[in-house]
């Protein structure tokens, strides 16, 4: 095979060289899928990068500040890799934007980039921006993926190069170093305006390279893509699937990601936390909905899987009590996936580790990750092999990756993904890069010396007024094992107290209310019911035991709404903000505090 790939774009001749596809990129147009062949994606980014230049975008400039930025708004979709790779190809930097992104946020980003030329996937976009136009002067052309009256289409930009500029394109690539920025991904974070994280080549394909061996990517293998591309962890994994031969199929919308499971049958695919809540609260769903021997043998089956443990043998009675349950039940889990799942890597937070043992005895193992998108993002992760797994961790450190912990356990890296630094912000840079160690944020432990584990983020561990730290992520973590806890925060900083804010899993509270013959005519009228607050001090008292008493929580309030990313309480990757839910909900966090605000006191203080 040829040399292994030092620049990403340059995943498209090595495919060529050693795997070309029928199906290197596909996503579906009008209710079919379009595939994009190997040589295909080769002959339409020579033509994109060309029709870049025509517009004006200059190859070869080595300054960071002065190189050309090319943004990006829009879900998943190939036009999405292939607009990546066609910026690659001259040197020209794209920044990637949520499209759920707040128009503060989006007039910041595109100000702060000064980007040129903007790519945006649909009508609706593109009448987002049309209607803040006057607010980022620094944009010269829009081009819109989808077809819209009145609008340029990308496909204009494919039709201006001609051969001398695909001369132009060629001598572009072969000046670009390794070394060169490739990316600015502007992180939204939980508070504060958002950095530009500034990455390289080099940056991004180490990650790729060192990943490559830990996770079944054979060329047989094949890839569901739905978490979003603005998300270098996304965008990591997308380079890593190319450069391993691995076809790559873009999911219609979140809501179609079931129906292209079945369509696709990938063997691998990327999530986060939530999602696989999700996927495991609709198939706990229909076990509650089955009758008699059917219902006995599901709920037989998931309390097998919860018992899995790794690399440790249970005897043979579990061993075959497990056969049967996959035989009987965990099959028609993973027919619902497509079939052929091989592994589900998660990333961005933590998964409860009574999920990762269950889709794990289900033969659906989730490779739990960690990383930020300052790390491009890997910093360790669980492999495919199971000696190098442990629940409850995010995995060894991976092969490029040093690690140690500081004093107060904050876990410090260095390695050749950390970021070359924030975008116009040396400040940022100096504070977070100290002595060659970039500094995470994130409270951690090794395990056996071998799996770390994180603990807490440094930021978000509170002082009660009685000077006690509280960690509230494995707090967090822990209560929404309950069937009934969609989300929780846990509050209390320079309180007396630790309590909580909790958002129901209104499908199976109403579920749990039919069955009780309790009726409300909407979620504000259902938290309020006198039962269904005991339902929920009942799972407090039950999760409580597991933590000391400072960390307990005493009170709560429980909400009427769930947090979104439309709404601003939740990041494009589905963390919660803390800061926005604090200000939002200061009112009833008041009342939890207040004696007269009429909430639940679970125990006296």
């Amino acid at each position: 095979m040829k040399d292994q790939p030092q620049r990403l774009f340059d995943v498209i001749s090595y495919q060529l060289a050693n795997y070309p596809k029928t199906d290197m990129l596909a996503g579906k147009e009008n209710g079919s899928w379009k595939k994009y062949s190997t040589k295909e994606v080769a002959d339409i980014t020579l033509k994109f990068s060309a029709g870049l230049l025509k517009l004006g975008i200059r190859p070869g400039i080595k300054n960071n500040e002065e190189k050309d930025k090319i943004a990006i708004i829009s879900p998943n979709r190939p036009e999405w890799i292939l607009t990546d790779l066609a910026c690659q190809q001259l040197g020209a930097v794209l920044t990637p934007i949520y499209p759920t992104i707040s128009e503060h946020e989006l007039a910041f980003v595109l100000n702060d980039a000064a980007a040129r030329i903007l790519f945006v996937s649909d009508k609706e976009l593109l009448n987002k921006i049309n209607g803040m136009r006057d607010q980022f002067p620094s944009i010269r052309e829009i081009f819109t993926f989808n077809k819209v009256e009145g609008a340029r289409h990308w496909k204009e930009v494919i039709e201006m190069g001609d051969e001398a500029d695909f001369e132009a394109v060629d001598t572009a690539r072969k000046n670009i170093s390794p070394e060169e920025l490739v990316t600015i991904i502007y992180t939204s974070g939980t508070t504060g305006t958002p950095k530009g994280v500034m990455l390289s080549h080099h940056n991004i394909m180490s990650n790729v390279l060192a990943c490559q061996p830990y996770l079944p990517v054979s060329t047989e293998a094949r890839a569901l893509s739905f978490l979003p591309l603005n998300h270098v962890f996304e965008r990591m994994v997308t380079y890593l699937y190319l450069l391993s031969g691995v076809p790559v199929y873009y999911a219609e919308t979140m809501d179609t990601i079931g129906d292209n499971l079945k369509e696709v049958k990938p063997t691998i695919f990327t999530t986060v936390p939530r999602l696989l809540e999700k996927v495991y609260e609709r198939i706990m769903t229909t076990g509650l909905e089955l009758k008699g021997i059917k219902r006995a043998l599901f709920f037989w089956a998931v309390d097998i899987g919860k018992r899995y443990e790794i690399n440790k043998d249970q005897g043979a009675w579990y061993n075959l009590q497990l056969k049967l349950a996959n035989k009987l039940v965990f099959s028609k889990w993973r027919a619902a996936l497509g079939g052929r799942i091989q592994c589900i890597v998660n990333g961005a937070a933590a998964c409860q580790v009574r999920l990762l043992k269950i889709f794990t005895a289900a033969g659906l193992p989730i490779l739990e990750g960690y990383g930020l998108t300052e790390t491009s993002p890997v910093i360790s992760v669980n492999r495919y092999e199971e000696e190098d797994r442990m629940f409850g961790t995010v995995g060894p450190v991976i092969s490029s990756v040093e690690v140690k912990l500081a004093e107060d356990g904050e876990i410090l890296c260095k390695g050749p993904g950390v970021t070359i630094g924030y975008y116009k912000r040396p400040d940022l840079t100096a504070d977070a890069i100290k002595d060659g160690w970039f500094h995470t944020g994130d409270i951690g432990v090794l395990i056996d010396n071998k799996f770390l584990k994180i603990t807490d983020r440094k930021k978000e561990l509170f002082k009660t007024s009685g000077g006690k730290f509280v960690a509230p992520q494995p707090i967090e973590n822990k209560f929404k094992e309950s069937p009934y806890i969609e989300q929780i925060m846990v509050v209390g900083e320079d309180r007396k107290f630790t309590a909580a804010l909790i958002v129901p899993s209104f499908g199976n509270l109403r579920g749990w209310a039919a069955k009780n013959n309790i009726s409300a005519t909407s979620n504000e009228e259902l938290v309020k019911n006198p039962a269904v607050i005991d339902l929920f001090k009942q799972a407090v008292d039950k999760y409580n035991q597991f933590f000391s008493h400072i960390e307990q929580v005493k009170k709560f309030v429980v909400l009427p709404h769930e947090w979104t990313v439309d709404a601003g309480e939740l990041t494009p990757t589905l963390k919660a903000k803390r800061k926005v839910i604090l200000e939002k909900y200061k009112k009833e966090i008041e009342g939890i505090y207040t004696p007269a605000g009429g909430k639940v006191d679970i125990e006296s203080l």
